[in-house]
């Protein structure tokens, strides 16, 4: 996984002196590797340990395997291929085994929970109800605007609303969740590996990597992420919360 890419996935974890390091790193990207962790440090007004500290936030042994990183990434400096091997290969990089345990939680705490999606999220939100109730748990899917909207105006703040979107731009999905979050649900997010409305919405974001692809104006992006990291969540809840062994 790339710096910018890490930085993002654990952007909650970051501090405000975290920050800083960041843009330090990003201003001097094709240097780093010759600069001292003592000279980054003084140029920061920090010391050392809080730069190694922040190497291990965003999962590094320690800076020198982050400066060896950022002198490979500038090395094979090539455009990731949107295919399918790339796509399972990128979102198990990003299925974090604590951030699923966090949203695993969340859903076996919540009165009810309710996803959101439209187009060809619609399969992933059923499939996810489904998941759930046979082990006992309230879920329910919505899949168009005025079913989405109705719910959003009903559900409190004991309810967990989970919204799949690959783009996290889909306007009819925005507005649901701005009126959910009114009603104090909580929510939680599975797009694609970027920066979006919905993942700025959300109390809590789930990635997969499934850019964007068309073929003769036809939407053909492979959704096969979407279903690595949903599995991976059910399996979870299963082996925690519903007998599964």
């Amino acid at each position: 996984m790339r710096f910018d890419e890490r930085v993002r996935l654990y952007a909650d974890k970051l501090n405000d002196t975290d920050d800083q390091i960041v843009d330090y790193i990003m201003e001097h990207r094709d240097e780093i590797a010759d600069i001292p962790i003592q000279k980054m440090a003084e140029a920061l007004y920090t010391v050392p340990n809080t730069i190694v500290r922040f190497a291990k936030k965003l999962g590094y042994k320690g800076f020198a395997e982050l400066k060896a990183a950022l002198a490979l990434e500038r090395r094979a400096e090539a455009a990731i291929k949107a295919d399918g091997k790339t796509a399972i290969e990128k979102t198990k990089e990003l299925i974090d085994e604590q951030l699923i345990e966090d949203a695993v939680r969340k859903l076996h705490e919540a009165k009810h929970v309710f996803f959101y999606g439209i187009g060809d999220s619609a399969y992933f939100c059923e499939m996810m109800a489904k998941h759930l109730r046979c082990v006992g748990k309230p879920a329910d899917f919505f899949v168009q605007r005025h079913d989405m909207l109705y719910n959003a105006d009903r559900c409190g703040e004991k309810d967990v609303v989970f919204v799949i979107s690959v783009s996290g731009e889909t306007k009819q999905v925005l507005e649901a969740v701005a009126a959910a979050k009114q009603n104090g649900a909580f929510v939680i997010s599975l797009t694609h590996f970027s920066p979006n409305s919905l993942a700025d919405l959300a109390d809590f974001r789930l990635y997969c990597w499934a850019p964007k692809q068309f073929l003769n104006k036809y939407d053909v992006t492979d959704r096969t992420s979407l279903y690595l990291v949903l599995r991976a969540l059910s399996e979870r809840y299963w082996q925690k919360y519903g007998g599964c062994v």
